[in-house]
């Protein structure tokens, strides 16, 4: 892929044990650093994250692939300097190609972030992604997520009943 929000991988090499990505170095850290540092960001800061991610997953989308893990931790900063710093999408470790026939099915992504769709295991397309940045930004507004609890069941029957 080929965008400016998406962190771009160079080169895979591999021997008989593991795979090595070759990816562009990410010196900022991720957006959940940037969270517990700020706590809140105002509404003009949340848009300035959240732009360049909604740009990157329609580019994806377009492609045919859902993300299915967007979450602060695959969110990363170009640069320390959060002036010239650029957020990108990174973690495709669960992203997939989808068709308008095809839907996904595969229940899979961070707890706290999956759709209420992917978790009923009905079939689901994009719209996954743009709940997990719905999630994201209100995370960024409000400074804890919309949905907590301690147990991954209760967790998820607040996700399903919104």
């Amino acid at each position: 892929m080929d965008h400016p929000n998406i962190v771009k991988l160079f080169d895979i090499y591999e021997d008989d044990k593991y795979f090595f990505l070759v990816m562009e170095l990410m010196v900022g850290g991720e957006l959940f650093d940037q969270i517990l540092e700020k706590e809140r960001f105002n509404e003009a800061e949340a848009r300035d994250v959240i732009a360049p991610i909604f740009d990157a997953l329609i580019y994806c989308h377009k492609l045919g692939i859902i993300h299915r893990d967007i979450k602060p931790e695959n969110l990363l900063f170009s640069s320390k300097d959060q002036m010239a710093s650029i957020i990108k999408v990174s973690d495709f470790g669960l992203a997939r190609f989808i068709d308008g026939e095809t839907l996904a099915t595969t229940t899979c992504g961070t707890p706290g972030y999956v759709a209420p769709e992917v978790l009923e295991q009905q079939p689901y397309n994009e719209e996954c992604d743009f709940w997990s940045v719905g999630v994201v930004l209100f995370i960024l507004l409000c400074g804890s997520p919309p949905f907590y609890d301690e147990d991954n069941f209760e967790l998820f029957e607040k996700i399903k009943k919104c």
